[in-house]
């Protein structure tokens, strides 16, 4: 990415990094540092990061021959001459410490709130956004749905960006007079060192439950990484004490900031009581240790308030008053693709939501159950090339509390569709409370066939979601316009 706003002499650039060896002359101006050599424009530092199936090695010399100046590389560089190229031990980590310098440390100006954890993220995070605003804050805004940049809005392409993506929109938004971010921070971004060297002001812990283990591989790796978060916090984490994991990570309290727990059960100090669900929306009254409020919410399901309780706890640790947050919170309507209903004339009620874990379907059908008096259907599949020990699970929540489901492909990248269907349905007992329709759009339309007026189709898995993948092609599917069409 081109960047005329900061521009720095290599030697500068490079100062304080771990390096294991040098070559070349030093002496050059960087105008951008790059990790995808498509991207690379004249004046660029070309980091080559190690991947999964290729190494970025590889592509040095088409870097160098599209205009790069200097290379960072963790493998030994053989380019001879003078040309800079600096070999490092961790070549994503030297990427986000080049990416901070480079651009000036802009989150330092921004006091950011984080979010981690399974599931959440993007409800507490738009929830803290407005509440941020109804306090007279300017927040921007990173996360799954979308960048918020000052009055730019951008489509997100990931729920944490690499390094110098994040780098340069913090730096815009510093420029854009935003004097906050809020930014959810994915288990692959703190694996990957894309948030090093961002001190975070609150850091927010909302649960922890089976996903990315195809990354991963254990729960307790996967804890360990969303922890990682906790050691990089200045100020305040708010952690949920209802989660099993929560009250680990309150127990080691590892970077020993203020702490504020929040839920519902006993012992919390932000804790939601005598909640009341129904169509219109969620209501409960909040004991803290800033006073009592009673916060309703548009928004429908337990999990919901749970999510309000994370995004009070964190506002009111930054002193915004309880009446403010609580409006904001009010006023709020639905996060894209999160439980969102979808409008038609037919007087049919149809459900979108980014549901993809078991505990995340778990806690949207018991909404859905708890408020509606008809049959509940749900549409739903699993990615493929991900977490393959969480089909069986879905299946099974599915199984339990849908009257009937309809298994369909969600991006089944390159495994075959019929064998995720297949492990998916392993969830189910002999009663064949479902079917298998790997068309989404014919499956969508046979969920709403199924429907009648006192009953409600739930579509899983996809939310905001505008693309399918398959075997490396990705084509246009928005759950949302489907379902407009087909009501």
């Amino acid at each position: 990415m081109q960047n005329d706003k900061n521009r720095m002499m290599l030697e500068e650039l490079i100062f304080g990094l771990s390096v294991v060896q040098k070559a070349g002359d030093h002496v050059c101006e960087i105008r951008s540092i790059e990790y995808d050599s498509r991207r690379v424009t004249p004046g660029a530092l070309f980091v080559a990061l190690p991947g999964e199936q290729v190494d970025g090695a590889v592509y040095i010399e088409e870097a160098v021959r599209r205009g790069a100046v200097a290379v960072v590389t963790q493998t030994p560089c053989a380019l001879g001459g003078s040309f800079p190229c600096i070999q490092v031990a961790n070549a994503r980590l030297a990427l986000a410490r080049l990416a901070c310098t480079l651009y000036g440390h802009p989150a330092k100006k921004l006091y950011p709130l984080a979010i981690t954890g399974t599931n959440g993220k993007t409800t507490v995070s738009f929830m803290l956004r407005e509440i941020l605003r109804a306090a007279g804050h300017t927040p921007g805004l990173l996360g799954t749905v979308r960048y918020e940049i000052g009055g730019r809005v951008l489509p997100a392409a990931r729920t944490t960006p690499e390094a110098p993506d994040i780098q340069r929109m913090l730096a815009q938004m510093t420029r854009s007079g935003c004097d906050r971010v809020v930014m959810e921070v994915s288990s692959h971004a703190l694996d990957q060192y894309r948030v090093d060297g961002i001190d975070f002001d609150t850091a927010i812990f909302t649960n922890l439950t089976q996903d990315h283990l195809d990354y991963h591989g254990t729960l307790e790796d996967y804890f360990e990484v969303k922890s990682r978060l906790f050691s990089q916090v200045n100020r305040c984490a708010v952690i949920n004490s209802d989660d099993p994991w929560g009250q680990r990570l309150l127990s080691e309290n590892r970077n020993a900031v203020e702490t504020v727990s929040f839920g519902f059960e006993e012992g919390a100090q932000v804790r939601g009581m005598n909640a009341k669900i129904d169509a219109d929306g969620s209501r409960m009254q909040v004991k803290s240790p800033w006073g009592d409020v009673d916060i309703s919410l548009q928004l429908i399901g337990r999990f919901n308030l749970s999510n309000a309780l994370a995004a009070f706890a964190a506002a009111a640790s930054l002193g915004i008053p309880l009446d403010s947050i609580a409006r904001a919170l009010s006023e709020m309507e639905h996060v894209p693709g999160r439980l969102e209903r979808i409008p038609g004339r037919r007087g049919k009620r149809v459900f979108v939501d980014y549901a993809h874990t078991d505990d995340a379907l778990r806690n949207v059908l018991e909404a859905l159950r708890e408020i509606m008096p008809g049959r509940l259907v749900v549409v739903f599949g699993c990615g493929g090339n991900r977490d393959r020990g969480k089909r069986r699970l879905m299946g099974e929540v599915a199984a339990r509390l849908a009257d009937y489901s309809i298994i369909t492909n969600d991006n089944p990248r390159t495994e075959i569709p019929e064998k995720i269907a297949a492990d998916i349905s392993g969830g189910f007992d002999s009663d064949r409370k479902y079917e298998i329709l790997l068309d989404r759009r014919a499956a969508i339309a046979r969920g709403i066939e199924l429907i009648g007026k006192q009953d409600v189709l739930l579509v899983a898995g996809k939310g905001h979601e505008t693309t399918q993948e398959f075997n490396g092609t990705i084509v246009p599917f928005d759950d949302r316009e489907t379902v407009r069409e087909a009501l």
